[in-house]
């Protein structure tokens, strides 16, 4: 049976890692803080009506691997309003990188911008440029 969709992803960690991830997420993605139907801490945060982003505490006495290697790279959303992005994350002296995806076939083209949150992890805004 395939897969017909993206779920969620999860981040795990301590209290106050977990407060930061969300504080990051909702001002520099524009997620937004909903319900939860777990008794444990954590955090669910939403796009577009949809859950995306878990934020779970750590299990007792899990420690989590910093060290590890994955082929993770990044997470992407689909975004508007780049003008307004672009304007926070330069206020906020957020390091990122612009990149332009031309057009082609059954493609329109997209801006880029990436960057990572603050524990490392890498994230994609997409703007199609009919949605700019």
């Amino acid at each position: 049976m395939p897969a017909i969709a993206l779920g969620h992803y999860n981040l795990r960690g301590d209290r106050v890692t977990l407060e930061k991830l969300r504080d990051f997420y909702l001002r520099y993605v524009g997620l937004t803080a909903g319900p939860r139907p777990l008794k444990s801490f954590g955090y669910w945060l939403y796009a577009g009506g949809r859950d995306v982003l878990h934020l779970s505490e750590n299990r007792p006495g899990e420690v989590r691997q910093t060290a590890l290697k994955t082929g993770f790279d990044h997470v992407a959303f689909a975004c508007t309003d780049l003008p307004a992005m672009l304007a926070i994350l330069q206020a906020d002296n957020i390091p990122y990188r612009h990149a332009t995806v031309e057009a082609s076939p059954g493609f329109a083209t997209q801006h880029q911008v990436l960057f990572s949150d603050p524990e490392g992890n890498g994230i994609e805004l997409n703007f199609v440029e009919a949605n700019i």
